[in-house]
């Protein structure tokens, strides 16, 4: 006679989170790898994130996805990346690489000359029409390279 022991299926990890409350996620092109990245943004970045990633894909639908350098990059297949999104404990840094050429220019500075940051804190309004105003001039830029 075998003893057999009945095991639980593993429940799968949750996605660690890095120092800044950004989500740990796999390296990975496509749809999948991002949907990831925003299920595991903690709290109301979560929804956010949804949001975000609906207006880029609205605005752009043959955008090209991919998580790199555990964060969600946006852009054109061949021509680079236009848009990356990152988690802070208080706020979402929504960078647009070619920033400084959009109108009008996104609010926050970069080391880099190029580079505009957006921010989004928990209680703030996003105004829609402006942020894929910007997603659709980022979209015509050449991309960065990465």
């Amino acid at each position: 006679m075998t003893n057999q022991i009945s095991a639980k299926p593993a429940k799968p990890a949750e996605p660690k989170l890095l120092s800044g409350g950004n989500p740990q996620i796999a390296k990975g092109e496509g749809d999948g790898p991002v949907q990831a990245y925003i299920a595991a943004m903690p709290g109301w970045k979560s929804d956010v994130g949804r949001r975000l990633d609906a207006l880029i894909m609205q605005t752009v639908p043959d955008a090209h996805k991919a998580v790199k350098w555990n964060s969600p990059f946006y852009g054109m297949k061949g021509d680079g990346w236009f848009l990356g999104i990152h988690c802070y404990n208080k706020y979402i840094k929504v960078a647009f690489f070619r920033g400084a050429a959009l109108q009008p220019v996104p609010p926050e500075e970069s080391r880099t000359a190029e580079t505009r940051y957006f921010h989004i804190h928990e209680q703030d309004e996003i105004d829609e029409a402006q942020f894929t105003s910007w997603v659709k001039q980022a979209s015509l830029l050449p991309g960065e390279k990465m």
